[in-house]
């Protein structure tokens, strides 16, 4: 075999007792929380926060992004599949009949998870009265910069979200899709992209004041973040979704397009209030 093509015959679950299997990608998806809390953790420490708000802060988060993401996946993705298969949306299981296996919540939306980290954290900002919402948003976005990294390393081990055929003697052969030709690894991309944008913002954070501009570090995440997912997207295989109605782009494409606005737009306000304090 090219000494530029690896054959990815990894085993995607982690592993398994009697009926239950716990896969790479829950775990990856456990160890973004994981790591995110003591993150957190030492930055509200740092800034003099009350560390005991942080367990409330991940009952919001974990829900957020749960119920976001998953609800992105059926209304963007798939709602021709879930619309006769409601019960799976909230199960990890797959229902076919009075046959009920357990497989996780494989099928999750990053920006279905953006929009419901949002929603939870705006509600959690105003019950426990937190001055501001978007200095929240700038320690926050830090953490999940690294798992989402982790999360597509996830999605790696489970042969989802691949790219095309490279039509080359470079990429992954997923020969746990019974495939016998590269792709391009897009979630390798995409994982490669978050942690560059997650060493960058905590240069930002640690080394800049650019943290005092409310927003700026939000601002930018979402920007770059969001721009790594349009340009990896035309490497992806097509995952259907708005791109059928709408054509041109991707569904990727099209629901990071306002992500990436808005965060322009954040980091600009910032800008013109240099002297603002948090």
């Amino acid at each position: 075999m090219n000494d530029f093509i690896f054959e990815h015959d990894l085993n995607e679950k982690f592993i398994s007792i009697g009926p239950i299997t716990i896969y790479w990608y829950s775990l990856m998806f456990l160890l973004a929380f994981v790591f995110g809390y003591y993150l957190l953790k030492k930055i509200y420490i740092k800034e003099n926060k009350d560390v005991e708000l942080l367990d409330p802060f991940l009952v919001h988060m974990v829900l957020g992004t749960i119920i976001g993401a998953r609800l992105g996946e059926v209304f963007f993705y798939n709602w021709d599949y879930f619309k006769d298969n409601l019960l799976e949306i909230f199960l990890p299981f797959k229902i076919n009949g009075f046959d009920w296996e357990f497989v996780g919540f494989r099928g999750l939306s990053s920006h279905g998870a953006t929009i419901g980290i949002i929603i939870s954290i705006i509600i959690y900002k105003i019950k426990y009265k937190y001055d501001s919402v978007l200095w929240i948003f700038d320690r926050l976005v830090i953490a999940v910069a690294l798992g989402g990294t982790l999360v597509r390393i996830g999605n790696f081990f489970n042969s989802e979200i691949v790219g095309i055929f490279t039509k080359s003697d470079y990429g992954v052969v997923f020969v746990n899709r019974g495939e016998v030709l590269p792709r391009h690894p897009a979630q390798l991309y995409e994982a490669f992209g978050y942690i560059i944008l997650f060493v960058i913002l905590m240069i930002v954070y640690n080394k800049t004041k650019l943290k005092d501009k409310k927003g700026f570090i939000f601002g930018f995440f979402l920007m770059f973040l969001f721009a790594v997912r349009f340009i990896v997207e035309y490497v992806k295989e097509s995952q259907g979704g708005l791109e059928e109605q709408f054509g041109i782009l991707s569904t990727g494409q099209w629901l990071s397009i306002p992500f990436i606005i808005f965060g322009i737009g954040l980091m600009i306000k910032s800008l013109l209030f240099l002297n603002e304090k948090k």
